[in-house]
């Protein structure tokens, strides 16, 4: 028999039931209706002694239906499918492979027997859309395989390999097939053939004594108390398993419904499945609609410092041909040692194999000469941040490299059509703008210059994909995306720094509001000698009616530059990379406001908070509105993923939105009072506000 959403086939007793929703087999309504359906009729059919379940297309499931959050709740629920599985009189066994995520996964749980092809991919990632499993995960997988084991999978959103879930007991088989169905049926006929003995998830005994398990919550809420900092869904993950260690099995699953409808009531969900649907289109881009990307298999790298190794363990991860070029043998060891370093780590950590490293470093050679990358496919500079500079390697590679090679600059700021109008092949010059560490930041801003041909720019993309990183595409302006929005909320709290709040006052409230790390923080962390060329280099073209102010220059003079010299605005302990605050620093703001004659105020943390939040949307709006970003959600992306915005707030324009636009331009109104120039409100937020009367929010007016 068949119908649109579950397929379903009696052979020698086994019932099979095929999840038929492509792409990814998501557990929408209809389906849910049609699986209690199939199970209801098949436990009073004789003629079906075993049941299993199985997925079409590419994997099992990848859970329920996203979209349908929000909208009314229709019976059955996930949970009341997996109930109606569990309680089948039958053998139910789940045939996994591909995928068998959030609701997929406890459907499986459900079931009374896993098995599972090599490469299948098992989790519950719902806290990272801000939700806990609802389908009765964070009560059935602790009694499978033990509270701490459960917890690391839950909090984290992790995927497991089939051979961690079948050390853990979280499957029971491996198959030899790359789709289980096969074996699966087999497996059944087994069962039945031992008596067809049926095993409940929910008496699985692996909680075991309840000291060690409620030691393990306590342990991981602890953990998790600074990492997930503001968040709501883990905390309900947390005391969803101790409903599982300390009540019956029902009523863990009546609380853990309750507990799952405040997180779907929650605006952290709201923000946190935009950013979701946000990392996803972005991935689109009018070129990679257009044009194929071209094949790259070696890649160059120029420069070994703490940029150039990133890149380079980036690559080498994604299985590419890696050469790394240098001045000179000295500083082409030194970036051997870096990469190398990283691996040991690994090693050291027990996550990577000595024989691995080895066959990884088998692929990465380095030279002296640029000729070594006469048959590169790609090559990307990492060199110091000087137009001069990168003019003269781009002269050099433009000499060596083969027709069609695509020759990249990691330039954070410099201009792009500058460096590819130097060279006689400016439809190959792209910037592939890493963020530092690069081989863990996952943001990759894909900068276009005016004359790129629209393949190079969809290779930036598939590179992206193959390195694992989230591309988004961005225009040609100082900073591109990212880096200009973060030159002016770095201002912003230089002014307010200047005007009364301490950098600690300043830290402390964008902390509270989601950032790991305060922007005076993040300044010590990163270095403090960075922005400082960077104001230097902006010096000769800067508006002289400009505010300007001059305390982190005085800091980078005295070579305080942060955690790298063991004081910036903070000051480091030896040994220490906790930042305690300085009196001295304190003495010198002070100085400062008294020599420009400045009265100090007081910034509550909502003051500080409508000003940082007012420049940033002000400054994204400016950013859109010079078609810098194609859609507020690609500024929502690189704030997120590049510069610390909580993405459980979805990202600037998201948060915008719930503030309302009106409201932001009218603090920005306010402000401009103080200070015109710095406060001018972007033309495209005054007119989304002039338009909001048909328009909702501004995702939806770009």
């Amino acid at each position: 028999m068949m119908n649109e959403t579950l397929r379903q086939r009696l052979q020698d007793g086994v019932l099979v039931l095929t999840l038929n929703q492509p792409p990814v087999n998501a557990l929408g309504n209809t389906l849910r209706k049609a699986l209690v359906q199939a199970i209801e009729t098949a436990q009073a059919d004789p003629q079906v002694r075993a049941i299993v379940l199985h997925g079409a297309g590419r994997g099992f499931s990848a859970g329920a239906d996203i979209t349908e959050f929000g909208q009314p709740r229709e019976f059955p629920w996930v949970g009341d499918v997996c109930t109606i599985i569990e309680n089948c009189d039958k053998p139910v066994i789940a045939a996994l492979h591909g995928m068998a995520l959030g609701g997929g996964l406890e459907l499986a749980l459900g079931a009374h027997y896993r098995i599972a092809a090599r490469g299948t991919k098992l989790g519950l990632p719902e806290v990272q859309i801000g939700l806990i499993p609802g389908g009765g995960g964070t009560q059935r997988l602790p009694r499978l395989i033990g509270a701490a084991a459960a917890l690391d999978l839950m909090l984290s959103g992790r995927h497991a390999s089939v051979d961690e879930a079948k050390r853990m007991g979280l499957i029971d088989r491996i198959a030899t097939q790359d789709d289980p169905l096969e074996e699966a049926c087999t497996w059944a006929s087994e069962i039945l053939a031992q008596g067809g003995i049926v095993r409940r998830t929910r008496d699985a005994q692996a909680l075991g004594d309840s000291a060690p398990s409620l030691a393990a919550v306590e342990a991981a809420r602890a953990g998790n108390a600074r990492k997930a900092r503001g968040l709501f869904a883990p905390f309900q993950i947390l005391d969803a398993v101790k409903d599982a260690i300390e009540q019956p099995f029902e009523a863990g699953i009546q609380a853990e419904r309750a507990r799952f409808l405040q997180c779907v009531d929650s605006p952290q969900r709201a923000g946190l499945v935009h950013a979701f649907f946000a990392e996803r289109r972005v991935r689109k881009a009018p070129e990679t609609e257009s044009s194929q990307p071209r094949p790259v298999a070696t890649v160059g790298v120029i420069g070994g410092g703490t940029m150039g190794s990133g890149i380079a363990v980036a690559l080498l991860d994604a299985g590419l041909q890696v050469i790394m070029v240098e001045r000179d043998d000295a500083s082409l060891q030194a970036g051997r040692q870096r990469v190398e370093k990283v691996y040991d780590r690994l090693i050291a950590n027990g996550r990577m194999e000595v024989a691995r490293k080895e066959a990884v470093l088998q692929r990465f050679t380095g030279a002296t000469s640029y000729d070594a990358f006469a048959q590169a496919d790609l090559v990307i500079e990492a060199v110091f941040e000087d137009m001069d500079v990168k003019k003269a390697v781009f002269g050099e590679l433009d000499r060596i490299c083969k027709p069609g090679a695509i020759l990249a600059t990691n330039t954070s700021y410099l201009d792009i059509d500058a460096i590819a109008a130097s060279i006689s092949r400016p439809q190959d010059v792209i910037g592939l703008h890493f963020f530092s560490p690069a081989n863990i930041m996952k943001l990759l801003e894909i900068v276009v210059p005016a004359k790129v041909s629209a393949d190079v720019v969809a290779t930036g993309f598939a590179l992206a994909d193959k390195l694992r990183k989230v591309p988004v595409r961005a225009g040609i302006c100082d900073g591109f995306i990212g880096n200009r929005i973060l030159y002016v909320y770095r201002e912003v709290a230089s002014h307010m720094m200047e005007d009364g709040a301490s950098p600690y006052e300043i830290d402390q409230a964008l902390e509270e509001f989601g950032y790991a790390m305060g922007p005076f923080r993040t300044n010590d962390l990163t270095g403090g000698d960075i922005g400082y060329a960077t104001r230097k280099r902006k010096a000769a073209t800067r508006d002289p009616n400009a505010r300007y102010v001059r305390i982190a220059d005085q800091l980078c003079e005295r070579n305080w530059l942060g955690q790298k010299t063991g004081r910036g605005w903070y000051r480091y302990p030896e040994g220490s990379r906790s930042g305690q605050h300085d009196p001295e620093v304190l003495a010198l703001i002070d100085a400062e406001r008294a020599e420009r004659g400045i009265q100090p105020r007081t910034f509550s943390s909502e003051d500080i908070l409508r000003r940082y939040m007012a420049a940033v949307i002000n400054e994204s709006a400016n950013v859109l509105h010079d078609k810098i970003a194609l859609r507020p959600l690609d500024i929502d992306v690189t704030l997120v993923h590049g510069y610390g915005f909580p993405r459980w707030r979805g990202g600037p324009m998201h948060y915008a939105d719930t503030v309302g636009l009106d409201k932001v331009l009218a603090d920005i109104r306010s402000f401009e009072k103080e200070d015109p120039l710095f406060w001018k409100p972007s033309p495209l937020l005054v007119e989304l506000v002039e338009r909001q009367a048909s328009f909702a929010s501004l995702n939806q007016l770009i």
